[in-house]
């Protein structure tokens, strides 16, 4: 395959293109190459990206990938003779082939600048297993129906091993229904809201599903997301997301297949206990909690457990932690969700261009390393978005963000975070982290009066370390209203001193950052597991064979992208742990 790196395609150019932009593509190749489009045999964009180092002359990079139906040796000789007439040592180019048949009526095509073309082999990529046909005695409990647990299930649903996937809270539209009470009517669901249901937390924070890791399996969860509903643009995008009002059908299309392929699905359903003996599992209970009510144990017996279980399952780290299961603190974060006008966003990321607009609205992510050795940065960024109300727990306030497919919304918000190190928690226990969590939410809860609405306060106030009167020129988008306050009062010193230092270093980084009118709202609490529960080298658990801790909760994970990942990997991890077992006996 040619591998070309950096097309360029210029705003003017996009703007007319964008929604065709494949065949944009294949021009420009044509066109490079000398070819005619009836010679390429498949056409791969692995990449598109929005270059806005220079606010006056914004370009979309894409990478791509061509196979030829002339093969390999052909390939080869487009790219030496390309490479060849290079006219400059930056790279711009143009083909001698390319000049005399790329111009040919009606063939839009420009001035090619890239990185390098090269060949590369076309890889197999990563698949769902076909079936490996394990004896097994005991069904394999997947426990957590968040990104980790789902593509666990239904890999080994896949593979043919008829996984029982559990899950505390409930399906697609039982939540959202849960999730709309609390707001009319400030009737929580402790088992079934923003943070517990089908699709776990990420149902709704946007479907942002970039990462800083690397893995193959990438691949892998983006086309399973396309095959399941999401528009096909996630599979080159640089910063993809499907948007918090598609994410339901996704996680719901999941659950079919895993079902299809022989797994079972259990929502409203509880793991209450984990049963033990000599270090290895032997069997879990379960209790239904269905009507927000724990009803009776159910005991299923299963030497084999996924717990994928997201980081807001505190009830469940304390049931662990009586189990003797191995845990550590780790470094978190807290803090609280920064709004600022999206138009304000725009004007800073893309300049004034009224071009812009075909880009959509724009993003950030920023972070400062202060010289107290704390950092503070951006987090889960949602463009057009809104604040949502994320508490798990009765008399609480937690924040998280999220937005819709089309990210429209007025506002853009982002966490505004800093570290939390284990040295700063007063107590050697190893869930003082999540005890600190759950003071600054039920703090949060009081100063702003115990009704489930979120403290609020200007950037500007906040600088001058005075509490706030009302909103100016940002309008809150949190759903159950706010109270203006001081938000230092629900929050460690460190954390908001620490935003404090922060905000006119960031403002460098992203002009209008502290802008005065900008709105905090508190707490922002879930953004990453406070512990770990540590793994060996097999993705067991130190203190525990036949537990497999994986995703977001576990402390191995934080996004979509690395809990997915994660969630694959344990389910690799059993499955070879299952063959080894089989051929040895």
């Amino acid at each position: 395959m040619i591998d070309v790196s950096s097309l360029t395609c210029s705003l003017q150019t996009y703007k007319r293109w964008h929604a065709d932009e494949k065949r944009w593509v294949i021009q420009q190749l044509c066109a490079m190459f000398g070819i005619s489009d009836h010679e390429i045999d498949n056409c791969l964009i692995i990449r598109k990206s929005l270059d806005a180092r220079h606010k006056g002359a914004l370009t979309m990079l894409y990478h791509v990938r061509i196979a030829l139906k002339q093969g390999a040796a052909y390939e080869q000789q487009l790219i030496d003779t390309y490479n060849k007439n290079q006219t400059d040592a930056k790279g711009t180019a143009h083909s001698t082939r390319g000049n005399k048949k790329g111009a040919r009526k009606g063939l839009h095509h420009e001035k090619v600048s890239y990185a390098r073309v090269t060949y590369c082999e076309a890889k197999p990529a990563p698949q769902f297993p076909a079936s490996c046909n394990l004896s097994l005695t005991s069904p394999i409990v997947v426990v957590g129906a968040g990104c980790a647990g789902l593509f666990a299930a239904l890999y080994l649903a896949h593979a043919g091993l008829k996984p029982l996937l559990i899950e505390r809270g409930e399906s697609a539209s039982a939540r959202m229904h849960s999730i709309q009470d609390f707001i009319a009517h400030k009737k929580l669901n402790a088992n079934s809201n923003i943070q517990f249901g089908i699709g776990g937390a990420g149902t709704f924070s946007d479907g942002k599903l970039g990462t800083g890791t690397k893995s193959p399996l990438h691949k892998l969860i983006l086309e399973t997301f396309v095959r399941m509903g999401a528009p096909e643009h996630i599979l080159w995008d640089a910063k993809p997301h499907i948007g918090s009002d598609i994410l339901p059908r996704i996680v719901t299309n999941m659950v079919k297949e895993i079902e299809e392929f022989g797994g079972e699905v259990r929502f409203s359903t509880l793991m209450t206990r984990l049963e033990l003996k000599n270090k290895q599992v032997t069997g879990i209970w379960l209790s239904s909690t269905a009507n927000d009510t724990l009803h009776s144990e159910e005991h299923i017996a299963t030497n084999h457990v996924i717990l994928a279980t997201g980081h807001s399952a505190r009830d469940t780290y304390i049931m662990l932690q009586r189990a003797g299961i191995y845990m550590e603190k780790k470094t978190f974060a807290m803090g609280v969700r920064i709004e600022h006008l999206q138009t304000a966003i725009n004007a800073a990321q893309y300049g004034s261009n009224p071009a812009t607009k075909i880009l959509g609205a724009a993003d950030y992510k920023i972070a400062c390393h202060l010289g107290s050795r704390r950092s503070a940065f951006s987090f889960c960024m949602c463009p057009g978005g809104y604040v949502v109300a994320a508490t798990s727990e009765k008399h609480a306030v937690v924040t998280n963000g999220m937005s819709l497919s089309t990210r429209e919304g007025a506002n853009a918000n982002a966490g505004f975070l800093a570290n939390v190190f284990p040295e700063d928690l007063d107590s050697a226990d190893v869930l003082a982290g999540l005890k600190l969590q759950e003071e600054c939410e039920q703090k949060a809860y009081t100063i702003a009066g115990e009704t489930y609405q979120a403290p609020a306060q200007l950037v500007g106030d906040f600088l001058q370390h005075r509490a706030s009167t009302g909103a100016r020129s940002v309008t809150p988008t949190y759903p159950l209203g706010v109270t203006w306050t001081d938000i230092t009062l629900c929050l460690p010193n460190y954390i908001t001193q620490t935003l404090r230092e922060a905000l006119p270093e960031l403002d460098k980084k992203l002009h209008g950052f502290n802008c005065e009118d900008a709105v905090l709202t508190g707490v922002e609490t879930r953004s990453s597991s406070p512990l770990r529960l540590t793994r060996s080298e097999t993705l067991e658990s130190l203190s525990t064979k036949g537990l497999m801790p994986c995703g977001e909760g576990a402390g191995y994970a934080g996004g979509i992208m690395s809990a997915a990942t994660d969630g694959l990997r344990a389910a690799q991890a059993l499955i070879q742990l299952l063959t080894s077992s089989t051929l040895s006996d």
